[in-house]
């Protein structure tokens, strides 16, 4: 059997003190080999650990009936070269392509054997020892670990608040940039939301619109018509908020993507959360508002049931976003 390591988190909307357990696999890719996770370490003195000079991904990895697949591994390597492009790290995409990050996924899932549903986060890490609040021309290491069982919110629908911290605005911080220290900005939001005995949070923006939840996009739905906040709402551009939006255009369900008001939600016939970690996970209330009737939409059911075919290789329409590891 492959040792796996515990790894304690709050349990979403419990009282202080309640825990769930995720499980991580104990091997690890850093640098450029397999290690144990306990030995992928870095200095106190770098700048990932001092100022959160990290820009990192999250992806599934499937069983299907071809073979061990990564969901859009294309997209989630580019997405790690934009957001280290944005903050200005520039030795990861000279070191690093495709071909190479493929095959260095392809070696952690080998190692850890890995014969269930997980998930693999790759981070880039600027790992240069103290060379002051700046970005360019310094050393990175990448990092990567798998771990399963892990949801960030509630299966059976969440309950959500808004969240009295603001999102972090593009010309402060970019949202579109996945980079470790804008989540302190996270972090605020949803401990405010557990605190108050809620599962997570909804951000607005400065001017009072939706944003998203704290590691989560948001969607509802009105009169049949699926609406998100745009890219221009200080969101992450979330490759899952995008296969969705695909999924259902591809479904002949209309899309919207504008600004949105919070009081939209309340008044919405559903709503439901998107993420690597959330899936498509329904939204059962809102600051203490009632979603419809409490239960899971016709939409969002059926957006569930196809985001999971194509996880798992289930439709051949959409194979071309799986990468069979071999």
């Amino acid at each position: 059997m492959v040792e796996q390591l515990p790894l304690k988190q709050w349990v979403p909307g419990s009282s202080p003190g309640g825990r769930t357990m995720a499980r991580i696999y104990n091997k690890a890719f850093f640098g450029s080999k397999i290690v144990p996770v306990k030995e992928a370490s870095l200095s106190i003195a770098s700048s990932a650990v001092l100022y959160g000079l990290s820009v990192y991904t999250v992806f599934p990895v499937c069983i299907t009936k071809k073979g061990i697949v990564a969901f859009r591994l294309k997209d989630h390597f580019k997405r790690l070269i934009d957001s280290a492009k944005i903050i200005g790290i520039d030795t990861f995409e000279k070191e690093w392509n495709e071909n190479k990050f493929t095959k260095a996924i392809t070696e952690l899932i080998k190692a850890n054997k890995i014969k269930e549903d997980v998930l693999v986060r790759a981070t880039v890490h600027v790992d240069e020892l103290l060379p002051g609040t700046r970005s360019r021309g310094l050393h990175t290491t990448v990092s990567m670990f798998a771990y399963g069982d892990y949801k960030v919110l509630p299966e059976g629908g969440a309950s959500l608040k808004t969240s009295v911290w603001r999102r972090v605005p593009d010309y402060a911080i970019p949202s579109r940039a996945k980079v470790n220290g804008a989540y302190v900005n996270s972090v605020l939001a949803k401990q405010d939301a557990l605190d108050s005995g809620y599962d997570d949070c909804i951000f607005l923006d400065a001017d009072g619109h939706v944003c998203e939840l704290s590691a989560a996009n948001i969607f509802f739905v009105r009169d049949g018509v699926l609406i998100t906040p745009d890219t221009a709402s200080d969101i992450l551009e979330g490759i899952t908020r995008r296969t969705i939006i695909e999924l259902a255009r591809g479904m002949k369900i209309p899309v919207v993507e504008r600004k949105v008001d919070l009081t939209e939600l309340y008044i919405a016939d559903e709503v439901f959360a998107s993420g690597t970690s959330a899936l498509a996970t329904p939204v059962r209330e809102i600051d203490k508002r009632i979603i419809k009737n409490g239960e899971t939409g016709k939409i969002t059911k059926s957006l569930q049931k196809k985001y999971q075919e194509i996880l798992h290789g289930r439709d051949p329409k959409y194979t071309r976003l799986l990468t069979v590891l071999k």
